[in-house]
């Protein structure tokens, strides 16, 4: 019997097994042969502060110490760059982000394939990059040396309530504890109702992505990530190639995603719009998913109809940089401490917002 079962050992459930493991035991269960296999191995892993709803940038803001610390943050830097067709649209990417408004020749100082076309364009220099894998393998490595036992090759196929608290059934052993939380990324509807508890209502969403040769043959690597207004595309710099990806959302079950072919050139064809040089080979396509609760915030907390089953969900496009602070408040919350986050923020993180 452990204190707590985690299910799901992506960058959510590892990053609250390394909080949960300095409270008490910790067995995390990963259905895939590696950690961080499906949506926190695709990600683009930037941090921006002033991505996302309210309470997701005070997460963002309440991480940024701990990247720091952990050495996982280098400069890359926001631009957008738009036409004059997207005039208003550029100006409300600009003030959402908090960026500066830069001339066309800065822009081009910066990126020097953007189309002489453009009519407006936008800079952050405080976006930074995140080295997603020494992110994950940090926090599974305090997570082990806190003696959390760490199970890949593991899908759940049956949750039981027991007199003591939970049991899952994975291939070959059943796992029990007192806390069951879940973590499982886009399957975390399906894990509630198979422990008997009703889903959030998630919606998993696909984010395709295509490798290209870096353009005209150029150093891209000191290049920042460059996107269109509204998030309607963006490209960045990926060991001396180019990704493009159509910031496409589509609606999806849960599954092992893969690339729209057509959604890529479509996305494709936008970002060629802005730039001189078009794409003429794609090397590599792949997808991921980013899965949003109704609301799109974060959910962090107790289950409002059972306390023991806890939600570390709907991350969507945001799980990797807010991990610090939403696992901190996993810990807090489960180790009945006051959170170090504002009180209205833990609300509107918590599960019992919906009603269901």
């Amino acid at each position: 019997m452990k204190d707590f079962l985690i299910i799901g050992g992506g960058m959510a459930g590892l990053s609250t097994a390394a909080r949960l493991s300095e409270l008490g035991s910790v067995v995390l269960l990963e259905a895939e042969d590696a950690l961080g296999y499906h949506a926190s191995g695709r990600s683009a892993a930037m941090f921006e502060e002033n991505y996302g709803s309210p309470s997701t940038i005070a997460l963002n803001r309440a991480s940024r110490a701990y990247h720091e610390a952990a050495g996982v943050l280098s400069p890359r830097g926001f631009l957008c760059v738009g036409l004059p067709h997207e005039d208003a649209a550029t100006g409300e990417t600009i003030a959402e982000l908090g960026m500066d408004e830069v001339t066309l020749a800065e822009a081009r100082a910066m990126v020097p394939i953007i189309a002489d076309e453009i009519t407006r364009a936008g800079y952050h220099h405080d976006a930074l990059e995140i080295d997603t894998d020494t992110l994950l393998q940090g926090f599974a490595r305090t997570a082990r040396g806190n003696r959390a036992e760490i199970v890949t090759k593991a899908p759940v196929s049956a949750i039981a309530r027991t007199e003591l608290g939970w049991a899952a059934i994975a291939p070959g052993a059943t796992y029990e504890a007192r806390i069951l939380v879940n973590a499982a990324g886009a399957w975390v509807d399906e894990i509630a109702k198979l422990a008997g508890i009703a889903p959030l209502g998630v919606t998993p969403c696909r984010r395709s992505m295509a490798r290209v040769p870096a353009p005209g043959g150029q150093d891209v690597g000191g290049w920042p990530v460059l996107f269109g207004p509204g998030e309607t595309w963006y490209a960045k710099p990926d060991a001396g190639k180019w990704l493009i990806s159509p910031a496409d959302e589509d609606p999806v079950p849960p599954q092992d995603a893969w690339a729209d072919d057509m959604v890529l050139a479509e996305g494709i064809a936008r970002y060629e719009a802005h730039v001189t040089e078009p794409v003429t080979r794609v090397e590599m396509t792949w997808a991921g998913l980013r899965t949003f609760s109704p609301d799109r915030s974060l959910v962090i907390g107790r289950d409002p109809a059972e306390e023991t089953f806890v939600w570390v969900a709907g991350q969507g496009g945001y799980g990797i940089q807010s991990c610090p602070a939403y696992s901190q408040l996993a810990a807090d919350v489960l180790g009945g401490r006051a959170a170090e986050l504002d009180p209205s923020v833990v609300q509107a993180l918590s599960p019992a917002r919906f009603q269901r």
